[in-house]
């Protein structure tokens, strides 16, 4: 895996004993003392999947967890810890953790974790490449076509349309062409996905 693992744990043994563990099995690991060193370094982080202690002094691996998405900073995150809080637990699991795993950590439950992870975000920043891509297309067509689109999207017949944008039939079909040509596509379920997207997201 050549993601990198961001730790963040306030205990130097675990720190230490976890990076060693993780760099055996080839995971590049950034080992953090506390969330405030973390964050202090975030901007210039690869993305990569976290292990957050959920106890620690001034901002908890929960509170860094809900600050890092608040902020859009969507990686996925393992939540470890020292104790058994059941709420804490469900409230990792709320926020979007991938797994909660208890001190003395599992090492396969851990390297586990961490594989589904990194998984996880490669799905996640292919699927954010996809919408980027789709948004270059949707910003290639007139804003006519776009209004076309839309009413393709909605479901609206060749008429429909040229009755609701006060065109001819032959208007449309024209747009309609032109926006095959850009997309890719002429099937209607193609391009109500295709609009569909290009609105998702932030």
């Amino acid at each position: 895996m050549t993601r990198p693992v961001h730790l963040v744990d306030d205990d130097q043994a675990v720190r230490e004993a976890l990076t060693l563990l993780l760099e055996t099995v080839g995971i590049k690991v950034r080992s953090f003392a506390s969330p405030e060193a973390f964050l202090a370094r975030l901007d210039g982080l690869e993305p990569g999947c976290l292990i957050l202690d959920i106890r620690m002094p001034m901002i908890s691996g929960l509170k860094l967890q809900e600050r890092l998405t608040e902020h859009g900073i969507d990686w996925p995150v393992v939540m470890i810890s020292g104790h058994g809080d059941i709420e804490a637990c469900r409230r990792a699991f709320r926020n979007g953790a991938i797994d909660y795993l208890s001190k003395p950590v599992d090492e396969q439950d851990l390297i586990d974790a961490i594989q589904r992870g990194q998984a996880e975000l490669d799905k996640r920043e292919r699927a954010a490449a996809e919408i980027a891509e789709t948004r270059r297309i949707l910003g290639q067509l007139t804003s006519r076509e776009a209004e076309v689109l839309e009413l393709i999207a909605k479901g609206l017949t060749t008429r429909q349309i040229a009755e609701a944008l006060t065109l001819s039939p032959r208007t449309v079909e024209s747009h309609r062409a032109a926006i095959g040509a850009k997309t890719g596509t002429t099937s209607a379920a193609e391009l109500t996905r295709f609009w569909l997207e290009g609105r998702a997201g932030p």
